[in-house]
């Protein structure tokens, strides 16, 4: 009977290893994921802070894109008034 108990004692070590083990993996695991999904989030929240801003910058700047027709416009405004100043003798 002394055999039955011994071979019963080590299955059941191995066991406790194991589980030991799996349970040290696992923790290790969390500890490296859980500061990557604490960093995304924070990315997260920059990027969409940068978006609005972005946003906020085209909306800002949209009268810009009307700037060629604002200069052609003053070109021939000089133009008429270099004409005119051309006529009086000036």
């Amino acid at each position: 009977m002394p055999t039955i108990t011994a071979a019963a004692s080590g299955s059941t070590t191995g066991w406790a290893i194991g589980y030991t083990i799996t349970i040290v993996v696992v923790l290790v695991v969390v500890a490296l994921v859980v500061p990557i999904l604490l960093l995304a989030r924070a990315i997260g929240g920059q990027a969409k802070a940068i978006n609005d801003s972005l946003t906020e910058s085209v909306h800002n700047t949209a009268a810009l894109k009307e700037l060629n027709t604002t200069i052609e416009h003053a070109e021939v405004i000089v133009a008429g008034l270099e004409r005119g100043r051309t006529r009086l003798g000036g």
